[in-house]
């Protein structure tokens, strides 16, 4: 019996253009069988950690690096029958939708302008009991005590905003920006009033430029943060929270809350390159060894295109491109009038 690999599976990710199912891969890969690549992906648990053993080498650290926190849903809204798919708020979407979610931690050097997937994790509670704020928790407290990794900032959405991870940050010694929701109650009176809505605050000329201390509604007395009032655009303002009381230019939080932006053009590669959200297998085993295949495979992508100085798209596209060229030169299926 011809043996299946990792490898053989990541080299399929990468070189089909559509279709990622099993079968499809059984049909163009001769000696083995549809069963045998089924049983090897049942059979076979590839980690997280694996992961880092893989881009360990390959990541330039800096003193003054950021780590990214955010989550994406791959979708799943036709196959309900698949381990570890559940309904979930999707931004994307803008609503409910049944997918995977995948918690995703990446390491940025700002010095070089590059980045790497550092740490994933499958959001599952139902099975393991596990919040995607334990999941962030699990991934910062690694990058510190495993992976030994020097870095500044971190950086994360407002979903991740809660009082516990705000602290763990502090405790560690990191500087955090992440915006909170316009509900989220707040004193900006030193006490002299009550608590309000971060939508509902006044703000002066000058407070608009260097921000306001605050305190938030259920952490320490004593603990006071930044809060920035920052135009996204004409159409979105964010208020964004940091624990830099030292920090007076709401431009440069813009700037620092820019560096996030990183982390929603990997979920876009990797949904867009990668065959990630593809998978109709049902076994949660299977989804999460084909999630894990297709995170190597963007990290290919990523080093090549680093490596020739070109987008990861061009990558990706560079055989079916030399494949156009040759049919179009020779077609195998030639077009006629009738």
């Amino acid at each position: 019996m011809s043996k299946f690999s990792k490898l053989e599976y990541c080299q399929y990710l990468l070189s089909s253009p559509v279709n990622y199912t099993l079968t499809n891969l059984a049909e163009h890969l001769e000696g083995v069988s549809h069963d045998r690549i089924n049983r090897y992906l049942k059979g076979e648990t590839l980690t997280p950690r694996l992961l880092w053993q893989e881009v360990e080498d390959d990541v330039i650290t800096s003193p003054l690096g950021y780590i990214i926190f955010d989550d994406s849903v791959l979708d799943k809204r036709f196959s309900c029958a698949i381990e570890c798919s559940q309904v979930q708020y999707s931004g994307n979407e803008h609503g409910l939708v049944r997918g995977i979610g995948l918690v995703s931690c990446i390491y940025v050097n700002p010095e070089l302008g590059q980045y790497w997937l550092i740490d994933y994790r499958i959001y599952d509670k139902a099975s393991d009991g596990y919040s995607k704020l334990d999941h962030v928790q699990a991934m910062l407290e690694g990058a510190v005590n495993f992976k030994h990794l020097p870095f500044r900032t971190v950086l994360m959405d407002s979903w991740y905003a809660s009082r516990k991870l705000m602290a763990l940050i502090e405790e560690l010694g990191k500087i955090y920006y992440c915006p909170l929701k316009r509900n989220r109650l707040v004193d900006d009176s030193a006490g002299v009033s009550p608590y309000r809505q971060i939508q509902s605050l006044d703000w002066s000329e000058s407070e608009l430029e260097t921000g306001k201390l605050i305190k938030i509604r259920h952490f320490p007395a004593d603990k006071k943060v930044k809060l920035f009032r920052v135009t996204v655009s004409s159409h979105r303002t964010d208020f964004v929270v940091t624990n830099d009381i030292t920090q007076d230019s709401t431009q440069a939080t813009h700037q620092e809350c820019g560096m996030r932006w990183k982390i929603e053009v990997v979920h876009r590669e990797l949904k867009q390159l990668t065959g990630i959200e593809s998978c109709q297998c049902r076994k949660g085993r299977i989804q999460r060894n084909h999630i894990h295949c297709a995170l190597l495979v963007w990290d290919f992508l990523r080093r090549q295109a680093r490596e020739q100085s070109v987008s990861l798209y061009q990558i990706a596209y560079q055989p079916l491109s030399d494949f156009l060229r040759q049919q179009l030169a020779h077609p195998s299926l030639a077009f006629s009038l009738a």
